[in-house]
Order: structure tokens, then sequence, then C-alpha cells
């Protein structure tokens, strides 16, 4: 790995260094493609010091038939044809090789950036929760898409016009200096202030350009929130006020836009007047040294059709520099994601299992706390749960349950005590083999933009169509299913738009059951169907037709009341563990909560039946 750093500040004010530089991170994203660029860099050398030829001939025109005009010279109109033939070709030739230098910019930018684009969205797909806690998706986006096309345009454009502008510029300086001397002195002597400005401007546009990059990251951010938050959005009547809220975003960067943008017309008329001093200069000085005979017509020629060669390169600088500055802001941004490590990975020494497990879920003396919390969410945990028994937990709201399942497919690791399976700490296991063998379902249902039986089939891409209808049925989600316009195959919405919540949540628990997993992870699952669809599903979970342990996250007593073991979670601990009856008769929390829930003193329960 190179020894190069390259050095990059977030919004927070914190120093990211990376392990390579920016130039040398795109050589390494350029492979396959680097004898091309090489080429094409060359090519960018060889068509700007063709530049002076034209110049070149017309000078030596000039000279050769003023010789005749004043009756010297051969009189040979064939040195006229030759030169003029030598100018059209040449010129030719350089119009082929724009041509073909541009075509190989543009293929390899474009194969740079699928390079990275892929390798950005498998490091993003790869990335723990915190990764995903910490960086919101509009962010991401601009990362994938603005920031990584500035990223391309600097290969492309960028970099070329770097090249070209210093070609050109020392090309006709040298064959400046090869005319004239002193002339080439006389007009060069003022370019240095053109480089000083220009070192200037680049200090004052880099951070502006870091400040548009985040206004257009906060800018998509408010648009996606807004987009895939529309039902809220619409049933609180919001729309004004978040249209009111990304046009406040919008507007903000509108303005950081012209300000950056003004930040170069600062600097503009000073290098304009500068290169434009460079004419005049010649005008003068050229027109004195023609009088004293030091220089000929053709060469004065020469050097005028030359001056914007010294000129364009000094004036095309600062737009250079404020397109690098754009691909400097972005690329630090593409890169700290390019960089980044998941923290959660397998260990070395990873046990594969490619097997089903037993089921066998441990905690033992588990805490757990948040990396930007100050305090604990879980407190010294410990609990079993058997191959093929079923533990609920219930608790009232921010109580831990939903951050103590989450460490079992190592969504979050414990900060003290282990987490087994099959006897086996979790961290052990290959990620992959861990979480194949997880069912998860959530309360916040995501599906995806496909028919209802991709979506059931997500985790099995090849499962047969019967099986597909016993997972719906074991979810109670066939019966709506088959009413619905092309039964298995309706296309839903992005993010199941057009299902209503109870009717998502089967879709997903269907998906959960269909990799036939060991153990079965149920967040509230069943929170949005009614009494009847939810003692259906209790049914089916107790009657699979494979050995499953079902760790549920409840809050309904209908659910928990046919556990093997339910643990009531306060504060982060468990306070009660045991069977239904158990909890009920030992006059707890839990108690309370069947009583509220049911209406009724547990004695006038069990008097009336219920219990």
């Amino acid at each position: 790995m190179s020894t190069d750093t390259a050095k990059a500040t977030d919004k927070n004010a914190k120093t990211v260094t990376f392990p390579k530089s920016k130039f040398s991170w795109l050589w390494e994203n350029l492979s396959g493609m680097r004898v091309l660029f090489v080429v094409c860099l060359f090519g960018t050398v060889v068509y700007n010091v063709m530049q002076i030829v034209v110049p070149f001939f017309s000078g030596k025109l000039v000279d050769e038939f003023t010789k005749l005009g004043n009756g010297g010279g051969s009189g040979d109109y064939s040195v006229f044809y030759r030169l003029i033939g030598a100018m059209v070709g040449l010129t030719l030739l350089r119009v082929l090789i724009v041509y073909l230098d541009c075509m190989g910019y543009e293929l390899c930018s474009q194969s740079a950036l699928f390079k990275i684009r892929n390798y950005l969205y498998n490091k993003i797909s790869r990335q723990d929760m915190k990764f995903y806690s910490t960086y919101r998706t509009g962010d991401l986006m601009t990362r994938v898409t603005g920031d990584l096309d500035a990223v391309r345009h600097n290969i492309a454009w960028v970099i070329r016009m770097i090249v070209e502008s210093f070609v050109l510029f020392f090309s006709a300086a040298i064959y400046f200096v090869i005319m004239d001397p002193l002339l080439a002195f006389s007009i060069l002597i003022i370019s240095p202030l053109i480089f000083f400005i220009v070192v200037k401007f680049k200090t004052s546009v880099a951070p502006k350009h870091t400040l548009l990059r985040e206004k257009l990251a906060s800018m998509n951010t408010h648009a996606q929130e807004n987009i895939s938050g529309n039902r809220v959005v619409k049933a609180f009547a919001r729309e004004d006020y978040e249209i009111n809220k990304f046009d406040n975003a919008n507007k903000d960067f509108m303005e950081t836009n012209i300000d950056t943008q003004n930040t170069w017309l600062k600097f503009y008329p000073y290098i304009e007047t500068i290169a434009d001093l460079m004419p005049i200069i010649l005008l003068t000085v050229g027109g004195i040294f023609i009088i004293n005979g030091r220089i000929t017509m053709g060469e004065y020629i020469s050097f005028s059709m030359l001056i914007w060669a010294i000129a364009n390169p000094m004036r095309q600088l600062g737009n250079i520099m404020n397109e690098f500055q754009r691909f400097n802001a972005a690329s630090n941004k593409v890169m700290e994601i390019y960089y980044s490590e998941a923290e959660i990975v397998d260990d070395k020494d990873a046990i594969a299992h490619p097997d089903r497990f037993e089921g066998k879920v441990e905690f033992d003396h588990v805490s757990f706390k948040y990396e930007d919390g100050n305090l604990p969410v879980l407190y010294d945990i410990s609990f079993t749960a058997n191959p093929g028994e079923t533990v609920a937990i219930i608790g009232e709201t921010g109580c831990g349950k939903t951050s103590l399942i989450q460490m079992i497919p190592r969504f979050y690791e414990p900060t003290a005590g282990k987490v087994l399976i099959d006897g086996i700490d979790v961290s052990k296991y290959k990620l992959t083999d861990l979480r194949k063998n997880i069912g998860l379902a959530t309360q916040d249902v995501l599906l995806y933009s496909d028919t209802i039986e991709g979506n059931i089939a997500y985790g099995v891409p090849h499962l047969r169509a019967e099986e597909i209808v016993k997972f719906a049925r074991y979810s109670a989600a066939d019966e709506f299913i088959l009413k619905m316009p092309e039964g298995y195959d309706t296309i839903v919405g992005e993010r199941g738009v057009g299902l209503s919540g109870g009717q998502k949540q089967r879709i997903s628990l269907a998906r959960a059951l269909a990799i036939k997993p060991s153990i079965l992870i149920l967040d509230d699952t069943t929170s949005a169907v009614d009494m009847e669809t939810e003692k259906h599903i209790q049914h089916s979970l107790r009657d699979l037709d494979f050995n499953c342990t079902k760790i549920i996250i409840a809050q309904r007593i209908s659910t928990t009341k046919f556990a093997d073991k339910i643990l009531v979670l306060k504060d982060g601990r468990i306070i009660e563990e045991g069977t239904h009856e158990e909890l009920v008769n030992a006059g707890g929390y839990y108690k309370d909560l069947v009583e509220l829930q049911l209406g009724d003193s547990i004695e006038a329960l069990r008097e009336g039946g219920v219990l």
C-alpha cells in the first residue's frame, strides 16, 4: 500500500486520513485502462505541440512572399503550395489526434466510474448498522451520483486540461524564446502574476466547494425524506411545510453556489486584464523590433498568431482550479466511503457452518450500549432459548427489546458478555452462515418494487411456487394475495405502497419463514393484524414443518401467553422470567399488564374462563 496519504475534513471538523493520495487512488481504479490513459496523455502533449505548426508555416509564408514582392526570392510558387499543403495536412492530423484523444479519455473515465461505483455499492451493502445510523440516505446518494460524476469529470476533462494548458504554454514559450528571447521575455514577464492570482483563488474557493457539496447533500436528504415519508406528510397535511423546507434547502444551495461562482468572478478581471496586456506588449515591442529590423514581418505574424497559446492557458487556469476544487471536495466524500471498513466482520478464524443450526440461543451476562450513547441500554442479560422453544420478550417502549434481538444476527456487538448459538459465540461464526440461519421480520416492513412472489422468495431466489404459497399460508397472507389483481404476480409499489400495514407484515413474515430458519426473530410482527389473523399465525408457528427456535417481541398478551418462556424487560434488565401462568401467579409487572389489556382482575378473568 502506498505511503502517500490524503486528508479530508468532514462537516464535523474531523480529519479523515486515507491510505492513498487522490491521484494514486484514481490510478488504482484505472487498472485495465492505464496504458490507454498514458497514450491519451501523450496524445495531449503531441496535439498541443502541433499548435505551433500553423503560426510557424504562416510566418514562413509571409517572409517568403514578402521577398517575392520586393523582387527577391526564387519566385517559385511551388514553395507556397508545399507550405499550404503541410499546414492543411498537419492540421487534419491534429484534429484526428484530438478526436481520438477525447474518446480515449472518456473511455478511461467511464471505466473508472463503473469500477468505483460498483465498489462503493458493494462497500455500502456490507456495512454494519452503525454505518447506516451515521450516514443519511440523501448524503449516500449524493456520493454515488454527483460526487462520482465530479471524479469522472476530473479524469475526462480536468487532468487533460491541466496537461494541455501547461504543454501549450511552455511549447509557445520555448518557440518564442527560439525566435527572439528579448521579445519572448517582454511578453512572458507578466505571466507569474497570473499564477499568483490563481493560487490565491484556490485558497479562497476550496472551502466553498466543500460547503457547496454539503448543501447539495442536505437538499437531497430533504427530498429523499419527503418522498419516502409521503404518507406521513399527507396524513398531517404538511405538504406546504415540506415544500417550504425544501425551498429553503434549495435556496441555501443556490446561494452557496452563487457565492462559489462569484469567488471566481472576483479574480477573473485581474487574470483577463493581464492576459489582454500580452497583445499590447507584442504590438508595442514587436513593432519597435520590426522597425529596427530585429525581427521579420513573418516572425511578428508567428508571435501574433501564437500569443493566444500563452494567454488562453492562463485564462483557463482559473476554470481548471475551480473544477479541481470541486473534484477535491467530492473525492473526499467518495474516498471516505471507499476506504471505510465495517466493524462487525468475520474473524480470521471464523467457523464455517453451512448446515442448519440446532437453534439453541444463550445470552450470557450481556450488557450493551450504543457508541453514541452515554448510558447502557441493556444490563447483565442472561437467558437461554432451547431448540424449538418459543421465547417471548415483553416490556415498555424503550426498555431494550429490539436492541437485545439485534445482537443475535450480529447487527450490533455486546459491550460485555456473550451471545451464543449452539454453545458457540456468534462472533466466531461466518456472518453469512450465521445470518442465513436466522429469519427476521420486523414491525417496520420494507418490501421491494417487485412481485409478491419475488418479495416472499427474496432470501431463496429459486423457491418453488408451491412452497411460496405454503409460507404465505403460514403467515395468513395467501387469502388476501389471491384476491389481488394478479395474485402472487402482483407488483407491489416501493416499500409496499398499496398494501395495508397488516398485509405487509404478513408478507414480511412469509419472507422470513421461506428460508426455513433455525432461529426466527419476530419484532412485533403482528402488531397491525387483527386478533383472528394473529391466532391463525400463532397456530401456524406452532406447527411449522421444520424445527425452529422462535424469539418474539410482542406487546399483546395474546401473543405471549403460549410461549414456553416469557422475559419481562424494564429499564434494560430482566425483571421477570417464566411461563404465562408463573408470571401471572407471581403478581408483578406481567400480571398488571394482563389486567390492563384484558380489562379486569386476574381473579375475575379466571372465573370467566379467560385465563
